[in-house]
């Protein structure tokens, strides 16, 4: 971008913006799993001894797994040590018969209602995907995302006295509780495109999305210990706590964030003409609404492509998610009352890779090592055969060789982190101004097959035996091969005809009279569109916060399209 000059990261507001995405997806996570920790506290069971097929009975109910997802431990069910069957020798399994004493929960909800109440976040949450992204691009995801977390938040705080009500009131507000967090994905897809730099997209996304982690992670860690040392007989403090933590994150995204550089009121003028020209915006503070162009999106090739290697991506994750624990006491034989962090520990090398895989995918661009199409195919590629390999190979590990198996679910994990390199960042590609929506899609897709692979999983270990759990790691290799192949071979990389700015529009039609070939290959990187908008800062709209139409202005072909 000739006469700009790039705006430091450190201190900035798009990286502000980030870090607050960043915690907006801890607060979530927490008001999304929270219960899956609490009832654990909640729930009155007897004493007896839970057998796999009992845990894999939780597994059946669609998304209800995740009531063991980073701690498997922590059912509502008292668990032994281990299982019999086990060869108890060879894995080092001392206290097999050994039992937990009685949870003194308040309530008698039995496994269906449990399951039921961990569903009903997903009946709603499957459900405001695509609203959510439109009604971020038509009043600005900063509001949307804003007022659905707070409702997030009340909900949350409203959980304890609903339960001690009546179990219908926590149907109800779980519910409600989905369909406000529904709306997440699409609104910070829809503000990180009007934030995001073309060279920054990767690193600002990847680093929003270790968010999904690390809210995993530290809330199963903390809710944990609530539950034994919180206040209001323990799960009753899980609740309150995410809810007003959700509300001080509420209070902070209002006070720091705007939708677009053009609103914000403290973003220096250096950092907000950087990020304009790099995107192809206007300094107009309150822009034109467009109308979203469903057709053109529904039709799009790239854009399914990038839908069907986040349904491969998220269908093996969803798994892993949520059956990696049941799968590391069938087979792998651990106790995992003594050894919960080992099944956190995948989840967090996934955050650190996803944030790595940012920084070295806009490296690699910045420096036109790869054009941003084949970074994409790149970064996808290595996390889905990287993935199949790695998870494959685990169904073949025994239990005496626990820290290889260990080892290949954390190679696993990390492998898919490097998807937020990938098919995350595609939205923006294609289509910055309509991200929003096309996220709502993709993520409504996506999650239908999140649910879809943990029946498989239910359908494929009635016995939970070592082959059959190769069975279900074969079929996710096999679902990521093929998103990774949809996607090399349709994926691109370039601003989308259909999805340029008022702008852009103007200039690509100056030099189609003229003649000129803006999609040359030759003469650009990528032959795309978004070259053109990399270097909106040349044309004097930038400078004169105005934009004057006249043909004059418009720098020639070879002029404006520069290899990144």
């Amino acid at each position: 971008m000739a006469g700009l000059p790039k705006a430091p990261a450190l201190g900035s507001q798009r990286w502000n913006l980030a870090i607050l995405c960043f915690f907006g997806y801890v607060v979530m996570y927490a008001a999304r799993v929270n219960l899956s920790v609490a009832i654990i506290c909640m729930v009155r069971t007897p004493r007896v001894n839970v057998t796999s097929a009992s845990l894999r009975n939780v597994s059946k109910h669609g998304l209800t797994s995740e009531v063991s997802s980073v701690h498997p431990e922590m059912t509502s069910d008292t668990i032994t040590a281990e299982e019999d069957g086990a060869d108890q020798t060879d894995c080092g399994l001392n206290n097999i018969n050994q039992v937990q004493p009685l949870n003194d929960g308040e309530f008698d909800w039995d496994k269906e209602t449990q399951a039921l109440l961990l569903a009903m976040y997903f009946y709603g949450y499957i459900f405001t995907q695509i609203p959510g992204g439109w009604l971020a691009g038509r009043y600005g995801g900063r509001r949307v995302w804003g007022v659905c977390q707070t409702i997030c938040a009340l909900s949350t705080l409203a959980t304890p006295l609903a339960a001690r009500a009546h179990v219908y009131l926590v149907y109800v507000i779980r519910f409600i509780l989905g369909l406000a967090a529904g709306v997440s994905l699409p609104c910070v897809y829809s503000i990180m495109g009007r934030w995001a730099p073309k060279l920054e997209r990767s690193k600002l996304m990847s680093f929003c999305a270790t968010g999904y982690s690390v809210g995993n992670v530290l809330t199963f860690s903390l809710s944990a210990l609530l539950c034994v040392y919180g206040f209001d007989n323990g799960w009753g403090s899980v609740f309150y706590l995410t809810g007003v933590g959700n509300l001080l994150w509420v209070v902070v995204w209002f006070v720091v964030t705007a939708d677009t550089p053009a609103q914000h009121k403290r973003i220096s003028e250096v950092e907000r003409n950087y990020i304009l020209s790099s995107i192809g915006d206007t300094l107009e503070k309150k822009q034109t609404l467009l109308p979203t162009p469903w057709r053109a999106i529904f039709t799009s090739v790239p854009f399914w492509a990038a839908v069907i290697a986040e349904m491969s991506v998220i269908y093996t994750s969803y798994i892993l998610l949520t059956s990696l624990p049941a799968f590391m006491k069938e087979v792998l034989k651990f106790d995992i009352k003594q050894n919960g962090v080992l099944s956190s520990l995948p989840f967090v090398c996934e955050a650190v890779m996803s944030v790595l895989s940012g920084q070295v995918a806009d490296r690699l661009r910045e420096r036109g090592v790869l054009s941003t199409k084949n970074t994409r195919k790149l970064f996808q590629f290595m996390a889905s055969f990287g993935s199949a390999i790695c998870i494959v190979s685990a169904g073949y590990v025994s239990c005496t060789q626990r820290p290889l198996a260990v080892f290949l679910l954390c190679l696993c994990l990390c492998f898919l982190g490097l998807s937020n390199a990938g098919f995350s960042v595609s939205h923006f590609d294609l289509a910055p101004r309509h991200a929003g929506v096309m996220s709502g899609i993709s993520t409504t897709a996506a999650t239908a097959s999140g649910m879809a692979a943990l029946l498989v999983v239910g359908a494929l270990t009635p016995n939970g035996t070592a082959e059959e759990w190769r069975h279900v790691f074969y079929v996710c290799a096999a679902v990521s091969v093929v998103g990774a192949m949809v996607y090399g071979v349709f994926v691109e990389g370039e601003l989308q005809s259909w999805a340029a700015p008022p702008s852009v529009q103007h200039v690509v039609e100056y030099h189609s009279v003229k003649g000129e070939d803006i999609h040359s290959t030759s003469d650009c990187n990528d032959g795309s569109l978004s070259d053109i908008t990399a270097n909106i800062a040349d044309l004097p709209i930038i400078e004169r916060n105005t934009y004057r139409g006249g043909h004059d202005n418009y720098k020639t072909h070879s002029e404006i399209c520069r290899p990144l």
